[in-house]
């Protein structure tokens, strides 16, 4: 069976530049590729026999870290499962041993984890000039602090207060040990 895997890294994207050929199955995950909780690829993982093909668009659609994508590719092989990259036109399977096609899936990785690092180091670097700036104050609080100190001073304990509020009890101690 031919098995598709694809993955965008937020909700918002779509996987219509990601076009399979004949594939029988498809999972598609939309989580960066970063995030080793994907659903969809474990959920791939457990679902692949001897004899499938997993195909994907492209390596860095598959892993952004060359080792999570040997770790991949090299489990499913494993398990006699054959893994064809199209955009690269490479495929590896457990009965092919071309050193040539090896060096390339870890270039390919390897670039692909470079090309996340630069991601994330730019937004570091964007997100504090933002904050130099005063244009960046990260996510508004989820926890609503004056009612926590209100309802302390009225008494009432740190578990009732989480309970009522569907917060943590751990929050409501750092809160009120910060008020103290």
């Amino acid at each position: 069976m031919r098995i598709g895997y694809t993955r965008v890294s937020s909700t918002d994207q779509n996987t219509d530049r990601q076009e399979l050929p004949d594939v029988e199955k498809m999972f598609t995950d939309k989580a960066s590729g970063g995030s080793t909780d994907r659903p969809a690829l474990t959920e791939l993982l457990e679902f692949a026999r001897e004899g499938d093909v997993v195909v994907v668009w492209s390596i860095d659609r598959f892993a952004r870290s060359l080792i999570d994508l040997q770790t991949l590719v090299s489990e499913l092989n494993g398990k006699g499962v054959a893994v064809e990259f199209v955009s690269e036109r490479l495929t590896f399977n457990s009965e092919t041993d071309d050193p040539f096609a090896a060096l390339q899936m870890q270039l390919m990785g390897a670039f692909a984890e470079f090309e996340r690092k630069i991601i994330r180091k730019r937004q570091k670097e964007g997100i504090a000039k933002a904050k130099a700036r005063g244009a960046f104050k990260g996510r508004k609080p989820s926890i609503d602090r004056d009612e926590i100190a209100r309802r302390h001073a009225e008494g009432q304990k740190p578990t009732h207060i989480a309970r009522d509020m569907g917060i943590s009890r751990p929050s409501v101690y750092r809160i009120v040990a910060e008020l103290s």
